[in-house]
């Protein structure tokens, strides 16, 4: 009955994908550059509620791809302390990317690592979600 290898060998390595926004961004100051917003208060305690619910739920990526926007690495900084430290990537290209863009940034990373957190904005990251979650209408 046996056509294929056991189930065991045919399991490959389980790696897991954190998707997530930004928190709230301010736009009290009109004078700043839409790279340059940092968060405002609501989203300083988002993105703390955020790390506690990471905690809770023991998430913790082994890398962290995130946009170089100030809201993005404030979003970051807002999730730290790790239990163990990410490896933590800013990057240029991943502010305002396309689906395309972040799957490309995806495939990039090696296959060692078993966990990621892709830290970045919408409407990219929210179509991405889409279609790994199998909702593009398809």
């Amino acid at each position: 009955m046996g056509a294929g290898p056991p189930q065991e060998a045919q399991i490959t390595a389980l790696r897991q994908l954190l998707l997530m926004r930004h928190a709230k961004s301010s736009w009290d100051d009109p004078r700043l550059s839409d790279h340059a917003r940092p968060l405002n208060p609501r989203g300083r305690a988002a993105a703390a509620a955020m790390r506690r619910m990471m905690h809770e739920a023991g998430l913790a990526p082994d890398l962290v791809l995130v946009s170089s926007s100030r809201r993005t690495l404030q979003t970051l900084e807002a999730l730290e302390p790790w239990d163990d430290t990410p490896l933590v990537e800013p990057m240029d290209a991943l502010y305002l990317a396309t689906p395309a863009q972040l799957r490309q940034t995806l495939h990039g990373v090696a296959e060692t690592v078993r966990s990621v957190l892709l830290l970045g904005h919408n409407p990219g990251l929210h179509e991405l979600a889409m279609e790994l979650a199998g909702s593009g209408g398809g």
